[in-house]
């Protein structure tokens, strides 16, 4: 790639790895999945009235928005919300590598080289020391719910994939559409209107910062960008970028929040690190024919 566009690739990984602590920060006081509905809202508005739809059937758009937006975010806030460190947060997530490969493998019938099945061994591998780890100081349920986190995000992935939707600016905001009103209909079973009222009464400055900077920096600059960089580059080339992520989430985290990971924990991360490294390092794959899906439909309306 061009030196140009290494440090379009730097920017986006330093967007999504300060994003951890910024939403960590941002949620002080509000319930997890009301601040992410408001956070989706200024996703999708006002862009939603200035963006043509993605050239996609409705069904693709609404699963990548429900498994990418949906279910990764909210099991990440959740996560984050009951005690989740944001620095492991950050590490935890890209879990989404591992899982991608095996499902796309599973659901798309995807080939795997053998490195890349060395790869996800070695990953899972720190992933578990990662979970033993932070299980010996803290409750799993945040961590569990971070891994479930990555799941939902190589669900999307492959869905995404099968579909064949093109990961442009329009896919990011019209998907944005299915985030809002399930989050803030949760919201107020889980947390009841008087919970749900009290959030919006502690919304004040640090959570107005913090959801500008995850909707505009992390959702619509930060994928914007990476999308660019994907629509001009293998995703062999670009997709790396991804492991510099955890590195500036865990030292955004030390830095403004104190948080220092164990030794049991940094050699979990190391093990994972390596083994998300070697299977996204692993050069391209032999890919078998994925049997045509309703998803790849195009549906009516304006193209991208």
């Amino acid at each position: 790639m061009p030196v140009k566009d290494r440090l379009l690739a730097v920017i986006v990984a330093v967007l999504w790895g300060l994003n951890f602590v910024v939403i960590d920060e941002g949620m002080d006081g509000v319930p997890p999945l009301l601040f992410l509905a408001i956070r989706f809202v200024f996703v999708a508005f006002p862009l939603i009235l200035l963006v043509p739809r993605p050239k996609a059937s409705w069904r693709a758009v609404v699963a990548v928005g429900a498994f990418m937006s949906l279910g990764q975010f909210s099991l990440l806030y959740i996560g984050l919300a009951t005690g989740m460190p944001a620095g492991l947060a950050s590490l935890v997530l890209q879990a989404q590598v591992i899982f991608t490969i095996v499902l796309a493998w599973v659901a798309l019938g995807e080939r795997t080289t053998g490195r890349q099945l060395v790869g996800v061994v070695v990953g899972t591998a720190g992933l578990a020391l990662v979970a033993l780890a932070h299980g010996l100081r803290a409750p799993v349920l945040p961590l569990l719910a971070t891994v479930g986190a990555a799941a939902s995000w190589a669900i999307g992935n492959v869905v995404a994939r099968q579909a064949k939707v093109a990961s442009g600016l329009s896919l990011v905001v019209w998907s944005a559409l299915v985030v809002p009103v399930p989050c803030l209909l949760l919201a107020l079973l889980l947390e009841g209107p008087d919970g749900v009222r009290a959030g919006l009464a502690a919304f004040g400055w640090a959570a107005a910062a913090s959801t500008a900077y995850t909707a505009i920096g992390a959702s619509l600059i930060g994928y914007t960008l990476f999308n660019g960089l994907l629509s001009r580059h293998p995703a062999g080339s670009v997709v790396p970028f991804i492991l510099l992520v955890p590195p500036v989430g865990i030292a955004s985290a030390w830095v403004f929040q104190g948080e220092v990971p164990t030794a049991l924990e940094w050699a979990g991360a190391v093990v994972m690190m390596v083994g998300v490294a070697i299977a996204s390092l692993s050069g391209r794959r032999k890919v078998a024919p994925a049997p045509e899906a309703s998803l790849t439909d195009e549906a009516p309306g304006k193209p991208s």
